[in-house]
């Protein structure tokens, strides 16, 4: 495989705050790599280096070996409220646009069309009327539209729902291009990404193989370097002694040996630890009494009137809450609406409840009922009176950025377990990296001691080290839990049961975890598609045993049909076009699965695919109908 990228000699720092050093890699082309680092280490600062974005203080090189077409996913997307999503893909698109022509930049727009489709959007909707997930699969389509050759990816699945998450994880698995990406989710990446990158203490370790292999060999490498570091702590007393010893007039004390004795004085501290949750630290649950939350047939829902052109008034339908706001339309939403309808349910006492569902469903109309910031329009909610809820919030982060981080979370345990070193605690809040600010959020929920915990996309902009954690800790906490979350492997690691929003307010209760739950879908699926087929053949013989009896008044067994000459031709084409077709399918298949296809063939292929299916479907009904 060739070189593609090569860098070498980069480093940053912020002030005194160095975040790599002197750091150097290759990337080869067809590489998917997945870059791993502690928050605040320098991950996206990497990132924009890579793509153009930012400089390294060091100067160094970073080297494309020919030439090639870059497109940079940033968390942050600025976009037009008033642009249609077409539009503003297209207005994002410019340089890639500049050098095609008139039939090139229509299969340019036609494939944004394609990709916004899949992904749920209506091209021609405003900006302003998207929510947050939406917005971020504008933004990914932006970056899949112009199938660049290398694709800088920070925290793609943010704020995805997990259709849009495995949708882009399956268009990555099929892409020919060379990819580093930073992500949270661990499933994605295993799914994926073919190299683990990390970002360490300002060095920089490549692992081939998956996120296994990566936590494997890293135990390795911590514990090869903690054995070295006891060997030069051995060294290190050795010389302490020598220093005791020796007089400090001696001559005889070298210069270049006490030098050597600071340098392995600081290489001694530098061990590795490994960090584990201790509930000691971390004071555990209020206590929790029998009842926590009880639901009685509870609904929450609207009535909408005016036109989707404009703002539109939502009407509450009753209860407490009677009255209008002003909000942006969406295609449906004139009528009647709910987001919660006829839902009943006594959580338990150390329940761990996973609440799954696209975006705008509900979730968050559901847990601000639960914890009585919106009052049901219909049914009743009652509460334990030992209750103490703890909840993160999506956007419930508030600091007084002027104080310490000591000052905002005084638990020394606490900060220590979740990755905050003694150095950084008399650090104003206003110096933290988003990722650690978002840390220590969690630590100000985890402090009041609560025995219900509510975490609303807890992982979004959370490293994969501090969510080991953050598991760990939920693992062992001794009160109930709901999660909203569409980070798969964190919702199998750490809830027992789902309730699933399926729309127009309707909640159902999953046992299992939720890769177990993905695959009940998708087994009732595939019957259900399978039915569908026994339908219509069904259906196709009754049409033609009617037909026949109308015939036949007499009840004698109905003759197959006679085909016309012009039917039996058309029906000999049909057989030796399904045959064809088929074979086209399965070598289509076989292609896009394989990891050394071309990828203008796989691009192609992948076009073909689409249509390919329904002119399939399409000749399949026809020879029924002839057959019968």
């Amino acid at each position: 495989m060739a070189s593609y990228l090569q860098i070498e000699n980069i480093s940053k720092s912020y002030g005194p705050k160095v975040l790599f050093d002197h750091i150097g890699f290759n990337v080869n082309e067809g590489d998917k790599i997945a870059l791993i680092a502690p928050n605040g280490t320098g991950k996206t600062s990497l990132m924009r280096i890579l793509a153009g974005k930012d400089k390294s203080d060091s100067g160094g090189q970073i080297k494309f070996l020919k030439e090639i077409r870059i497109a940079f996913l940033e968390q942050d997307y600025d976009f037009d409220p008033e642009a249609t999503l077409l539009e503003q893909v297209l207005a994002g698109s410019k340089p890639f646009l500049e050098h095609l022509d008139a039939e090139g930049q229509f299969d340019y727009e036609h494939r944004i069309v394609r990709i916004l489709t899949e992904f749920g959007l209506n091209p021609q909707a405003q900006m302003r009327t998207l929510s947050g997930g939406e917005v971020k699969r504008v933004a990914i389509t932006q970056v899949l539209a112009p199938e660049a050759d290398f694709l800088i990816l920070d925290e793609p699945t943010n704020h995805l729902d997990i259709d849009a998450i495995e949708y882009l994880e399956n268009y990555l698995k099929r892409s020919r291009c060379t990819l580093f990406m930073v992500t949270h989710d661990r499933y994605f990446l295993d799914r994926v990404c073919n190299i683990v990158m990390e970002l360490d203490h300002g060095q920089v370790y490549v692992y081939k193989g998956d996120y296994a292999n990566y936590l494997e060999k890293r135990a390795e490498r911590i514990a090869n370097y903690n054995a070295e570091t006891d060997k030069v702590r051995n060294l290190l007393r050795r010389e302490l002694e020598w220093m005791h010893a020796t007089p400090c007039a001696r001559t005889g004390k070298a210069k270049y040996r006490k030098q050597a004795f600071w340098e392995l004085k600081g290489r001694a501290e530098q061990a590795y630890t490994v960090r584990q949750v201790s509930m000691e630290a971390l004071e555990g649950a209020t206590r929790l009494g029998t009842k926590i939350i009880d639901c009685y047939d509870v609904s929450f829902g609207y009535e909408q009137t005016g036109s989707r052109e404009g703002l539109v008034e939502r009407q509450v339908l009753s209860g407490p809450l009677d009255g209008t706001e002003k909000v942006l339309p969406r295609d449906g939403d004139i009528g009647q609406h709910y987001l919660v309808k006829d839902f009943s349910y006594k959580f338990q006492r150390y329940d761990r409840i996973g609440i799954v569902g696209r975006n705008g469903i509900g979730k968050s109309t559901f847990i601000d009922l639960l914890i009585g910031a919106l009052e049901p329009t219909s049914g009743r909610i009652e509460r334990g009176e030992s209750l103490k809820i703890g909840y993160y919030r999506q956007d419930g982060m508030q600091f007084d950025e002027s104080q310490t981080v000591l000052e905002t979370v005084s638990n020394l345990g606490l900060l220590n377990q979740f990755l905050f070193p003694h150095d950084m605690l008399n650090n104003p809040v206003s110096k933290l990296s988003g990722g650690e600010k978002r840390r220590l959020y969690l630590l100000t929920i985890l402090m009041q001691q609560p025995n219900l915990l509510i975490l609303d996309e807890p992982t979004n902009d959370l490293d994969i080290v501090t969510l080991n954690i953050l598991e760990e800790y939920l693992l062992d906490f001794k009160g109930s839990l709901l999660v909203v979350s569409h980070d798969r492997h964190f919702l199998d690691r750490v809830v027992d049961h789902l309730l699933v929003f399926c729309g127009d307010g309707l909640i159902k209760d999953f046992v299992g975890a939720y890769t177990e739950y993905r695959s009940f879908i998708k087994d009732y699926e595939a019957q259900q598609r399978k039915q569908a087929r026994i339908e219509v053949t069904a259906n196709a013989g009754r049409t033609n045993s009617s037909r026949d009896r109308d015939q036949n008044p007499g009840g004698a067994p109905p003759a197959k049909k006679r085909l016309s000459y012009k039917e039996q031709r058309e029906l000999d084409q049909l057989e030796a076009d399904l045959e064809k077709l088929n074979a086209e399918k399965a070598a289509i298949e076989s292609l896009l699965s394989s990891p050394d296809a071309p990828y203008d063939q796989i691009r192609s292929a992948s076009e073909r695919y689409e249509a390919l299916k329904q002119e399939l479907d399409e000749k399949e009904f026809r020879w029924l109908e002839l057959s019968m």
